[in-house]
Formats: C-alpha cells, structure tokens, sequence
C-alpha cells in the first residue's frame, strides 16, 4: 500500500521563483530564502519519495472564473509551465501520476467531496515557484506530482474545517493506494500578505509565528477560525494558509517538526517547514478493504452490463487528445478547417495513427472503445451531416433503418447542429443508412 513518509508547508510568492531563476543564491537580500529552503531539498534526497502530492492555488492563470472550483484535482501525465504575462518560465513540463490521482479522486468522492478533475492546464508560480526550489529540475524533475488546486481567490471559498477534513479524507485515499508507494505531501501559500486596495503590504510576523505554532501543535483551533479572522490576522490574499490544513489533516494527530524557517523580504512571509507523522499506526488490512469497498459501491457492477462503458477518469485521460480534437469543433474556424482537410487537422492536432483512423472511418464504436465521449462524437456528427440517430445505430452494428424500428418514433432523427449546418440531407424526406 502507498504511505504518507511527512509533510511539506512553503510559501508559494512568485519571489522564490524570481530569485531561483536570477540565480541570486549570493545576494544577501536573496540568501535566506535559498538557506530555508535547503533543508528541504536534503530531506527529499534523503527520505526519497516517489510522489508529491501537491496542494495549490491558481492565481487566475489556467483556472478563470468562468468556471471556477473549490477543489480541482490534476489528473494528467504531465503539466506544462503557465505563461503568467511575460512568457513561461524556463523549466520543463513536470510529470504527473494519473494512477494515484484516479485513485485518490475517486476515494475523495466516495468521502462526498465534490471534486473536479483538470488536465491539460498548465500551473503557474502556485506550483512552480516552491518546487523549482525544494526539488530543481536537473535538467528533468526528479519526481512525478498530484496537483490537487484550491480555489481560495473568489469567495465563498472553503472553509478552514473544510479543508482539514479533506486532508483526513486525503490520508484514507493514500493509504488504500494498492501499490507500493512513498508520498510526501506539500501545502503551499502564505504566510500574511495583502496584495491589494488600501491595506496592500500588510503583514503579521507575530500571526505568522503563531500559526506555524498551531498547525504543528493545536489545528483544531485553526479549523475554528472563520475565513474573516484569516484575513484581519494575516491579510486577505494571506488566509490562503487555510490550504496548509489539508496537508496537516492527512499527517497523524501527533507530528514532529523536522524543520522550519521564516523570512519576510518584503511583500510575503516566506516559510518552509518539513513535518513527520510521530504516531501513525498502520492501517489494518480490513479497514483498507473497506474503504476500497467503500470507493467502488456506486459503481459497482456498471462496467459489466453488456455494451456500456463508464466514462471514468482512466478512460478521460487515454481519450484526451482525441477528445479535445473532437471539442475544437464547437469553434467555427476549426469545422472549417476539418471540412477543407482533416488530415491537416489530424497533423496539427498531432493525433496517433490509431486517433487519425477512427475518426477518418467514422468507427463511431471503435471511438467509444477507445475513450471518445459519445457527447463529442455527436459534435462531429452534427459537423459532418449526421444525425445521432445514425452514430447509435452504427455504435449497434445496425443500419439506420433497423435502429429506427426500435423506436417509438421511427422517423424522429435529430442533432446537436445549429442553424450554420443548413438543412441536413436526412431531415429531407431520406432515411438514409
């Protein structure tokens, strides 16, 4: 089974990536954050962890509030550096771990967080500026991440008990992971700092000591503190330190402080601080059962009823690419473009072999075999000329007119097209094939 070898808490200002890629290790105005910092990096050598997990907030970069979550967790094999305004920074794309993050999403939903799942999105300084210094890229990353983001930018945001529970929730998803893994666990964010309106520079050294005193010793009085007294106390922006309580809530109730260290240069409390469980019993071969138990119920039994394939988060991120082609549909400038050349569009898309043909031959079954959503195949449908109609009879091995007599309705054929498409050839008087 996997298990939790500590905990990691650092602040994730953008000044940490600034000094690491200006090299300022020499400058006395940048020194301290690097000495902080270097305990960190020696503990991860030492401990050798083959995962983070890894919690962070978006700071209006990949996340917009067109849709914006409370909790979101990555479930991709890789994530790109975002480009926050004047390009990305110099670093490479750092690896995910999709099999422990399916797992974990599905344990957290089970526990009834209403999670979301992200792939695809690049993260920004709320990932890359801590991790480029507690584990630099040499020149690839040295260990795989689970970005798990917290949406603490637009209120209502979660609360602090809210998040602790979910780290408990956090630490049954771990331990029921089936395989052999070692998992470090990183929170991100503060310390006091208020980046806008009037009180922008505020700061609170004596909060910032206080807290990291209560997050080692008492979290329970942080998970009574209302989000308010975050932001009198630490500033607005600084109550994002809430997200440090996920990680407490997955270590035991009793840690060791391996490390810690403070350093306000100017706008934020730099901290890190390492934590190791003191008192954490192995979790009995029954209790992983049933939470395992727990986890697959709702499910149970689905993937065997006979030619149904739930859509899970194994089969989103096989089908990804061939997905997003088929999303790129809804612009008008992209179904131009298929309908001009769709082997262009398959180049450009860099879709495989595999991709490219099952798309070409309309193997509108192949598709759902292969991990396409049946709710983009019927974008495609509505692009080419094609009813739904025709895509469940195909996906049937039926002709048109065969699946038809199935139907209450023989002759009610439809799609998702709009008015663009024009009058389609089958809703013409044909009943096509």
């Amino acid at each position: 089974m996997a298990r939790i070898i500590g905990a990691i808490a650092a602040s994730h200002t953008p000044t940490i990536g600034f000094a690491f890629d200006g090299d300022k290790r020499g400058d006395p105005v940048w020194a301290p954050i690097f000495e902080g910092f270097a305990p960190v990096q020696a503990w991860l050598r030492e401990r050798q962890p083959d995962v983070l997990l890894f919690i962070f907030n978006d700071h209006v970069t990949s996340f917009f509030f067109d849709h914006y979550s409370a909790f979101a967790l990555g479930v991709g094999d890789r994530y790109e550096v975002a480009d926050e305004g004047g390009g990305p920074r110099d670093l490479p794309a750092v690896p995910g771990h999709p099999a422990l993050a399916r797992h974990v999403g599905q344990s957290l939903m089970s526990d009834e967080f209403d999670m979301s799942f992200f792939q695809g999105k690049a993260l920004d300084h709320g990932c890359f500026s801590p991790l480029s210094v507690m584990c630099p890229p040499q020149p690839a990353w040295p260990l795989p991440i689970v970005p798990l983001q917290i949406g603490v930018l637009q209120a209502p945001i979660p609360t602090a008990r809210r998040c602790y529970r979910l780290g408990q929730a956090l630490r049954r998803a771990i331990e029921s992971y089936p395989d052999d893994l070692r998992v470090a666990i990183v929170a991100t964010g503060g310390l006091s700092h208020q980046v806008h309106g009037e009180r922008a520079g505020f700061n609170n050294p004596a909060w910032d000591e206080q807290f990291m005193t209560l997050i080692e010793k008492d979290p329970e009085y942080l998970t009574r503190m209302t989000l308010a007294e975050y932001a009198e106390l630490g500033g607005l922006e600084g109550a994002e330190v809430i997200m440090w309580l996920v990680m407490r809530g997955a270590l035991s109730a009793s840690i060791r402080k391996v490390h810690q260290s403070y350093y306000l240069p100017s706008m934020t409390g730099i901290a890190t601080a390492i934590y190791e469980n003191e008192a954490a019993a192995k979790p009995l071969p029954a209790t992983l059962a049933r939470h395992r138990e727990h986890m697959a119920r709702e499910w149970a039994g689905a993937d065997a009823l006979p030619g149904t394939y739930p859509y899970d988060l194994a089969r989103s991120v096989h089908g990804y690419r061939i997905n997003q082609f088929l999303h790129g549909l809804t612009q008008p400038a992209q179904r131009a473009a298929f309908l001009r050349d769709q082997e262009s569009c398959f180049r450009a898309a860099a879709l495989s072999d595999e991709e490219c043909r099952l798309i070409r031959e309309r193997d509108w079954r192949g598709l759902i075999h292969y991990g396409a959503s049946f709710f983009l195949l019927e974008k495609l449908g509505a692009v080419i000329g094609v009813s739904n109609l025709h895509i469940y009879a195909a996906m049937r091995g039926e002709t048109l007119a065969q699946f038809q007599q199935t139907r209450n309705a023989p002759g009610a054929l439809y799609s998702v097209a709009g008015k663009d498409a024009g009058k389609p050839a089958w809703d013409q008087g044909e009943s096509g094939a």
